[in-house]
């Protein structure tokens, strides 16, 4: 069993590796637009850029990890990441921008949660959901590590120094701690960590391609980092066209990642009772509660409240509970390659949204957006339950 201080370790590297690569983006971005001039539709494309090839690099990562190559991945990766954040200071021009975080999406693959919650069913077997629920509880913190943080050390030396500060981070503390913790985890294996680890990643993907099961969950991940994607983009000026005074909306978003800190705590406490297909469930019916009550909400702030609760809350614990249940739906043969190749729909997704829900506002305003969210979210409830009982019949 792996230790606690082991857990710690993984933890804090995650949410470093957070930190520094997907939200210094939003935490810097009216940085770079007044100080190098780009607009924020240039500046977004490099991280769109960035998370589609980090989603394509995933399979790759996936079938590293099934090799027995976990740890090395997770420090190489971060020691790179490290290293191209850091570079950022050096940018000038927009195409070394996009070079940058087109690398920065290589090395993204390699160690942020989807590799590491791949690590962590390989290694720990029926023992990984504990570890992820402590590994997540720790990480819904990164957010706000990176957008004070970094904009403290920006308004103070600038921006420039503010990646060399988050580079150097991830380059002497998380790196380190990645290697420290993943070698303690990797010699803790319990014995049926890698029952039927014996076929290798290729092959165990292409026999989960072969299930309905599998498709099943990626439209499930998909449909539910849509949603969720859209929701964090475009919340601001959603409930600005409702009259939401500017503090209120900025609160209410704000409000979301507390929120599924504390929905991934209230798992925690009936995990042993309750089984991870019906905690994923009831993150569905959360969620859709969520929508319902932000369509009905207008401007009062109860109904706001509620929307924050419930949508923190719902897709909180999807952190948790997406490689758990592919793990007990497709099971733990070359889960890597198969969770890698399903973090492909996912993350691609989640680059998406923004750029999606923007044509659908053109054509229906807000109102449509967030119907279109109702019917993504029944979609992803649906997808999943016909998941579980295809698997159910085999």
């Amino acid at each position: 069993m792996i230790t606690r201080r082991a857990v710690w370790a993984l933890a804090v590297a995650e949410t470093v590796v957070w930190a520094g690569t997907l939200y210094i983006f939003p935490a810097l971005l009216i940085h770079w637009e007044a100080d190098l001039g780009w607009s924020k539709t240039t500046l977004a494309g490099a991280f769109t850029v960035a998370v589609l090839i980090s989603a394509a690099a995933a399979p790759l990562a996936g079938r590293l990890i099934d090799a027995g190559h976990g740890v090395r991945l997770m420090t190489i990766g971060t020691v790179a990441a490290g290293g191209l954040v850091g570079l950022l200071g050096l940018v000038h021009a927009v195409w070394q921008f996009y070079a940058v975080w087109a690398l920065i999406g290589v090395a993204a693959a390699a160690c942020l949660y989807e590799p590491c919650s791949a690590f962590l069913i390989r290694t720990q077997g029926a023992d990984a959901r504990r570890v992820l629920t402590q590994i997540t509880l720790v990480t819904g913190f990164a957010s706000a590590l990176a957008f004070s943080g970094a904009n403290a050390v920006a308004e103070i030396w600038g921006w420039r120094i503010a990646v060399l500060v988050f580079g150097a981070v991830m380059l002497f503390v998380a790196a380190p701690l990645f290697h420290v913790g993943g070698r303690a985890a990797d010699s803790g294996d319990p014995g049926d960590a890698r029952a039927g680890a014996g076929r290798s990643g290729s092959g165990a993907l292409r026999a989960a391609t072969r299930r309905p099961a599998f498709w099943l969950l990626g439209a499930t991940f998909a449909m539910i980092a849509l949603s969720h994607g859209v929701l964090i983009t475009h919340l601001l000026p959603m409930l600005a066209e409702r009259g939401v005074a500017t503090g209120v909306a900025v609160l209410a978003a704000s409000g979301i990642g507390p929120m599924q800190v504390v929905g991934r705590l209230a798992m925690m406490s009936v995990e042993r009772r309750v089984s991870m297909n019906a905690v994923c469930g009831l993150s569905f019916a959360l969620m859709i509660a969520a929508m319902v009550a932000l369509i009905q909400a207008g401007a009062d702030p109860w109904l706001l409240a509620a929307f924050v609760v419930l949508q923190g809350a719902g897709y909180g614990v999807t952190a948790i509970t997406r490689p758990v249940v592919t793990a007990t739906v497709l099971g733990r043969e070359g889960f890597g390659a198969v969770s890698g190749a399903l973090a492909l729909p996912f993350i691609t997704a989640s680059a998406v949204a923004p750029t999606l829900a923007a044509a659908v506002w053109t054509v229906g305003g807000y109102d449509m957006v967030r119907s279109c969210l109702l019917v993504v979210l029944g979609i992803a409830a649906v997808s999943f339950y016909l998941a579980v009982a295809s698997s159910r019949r085999r």
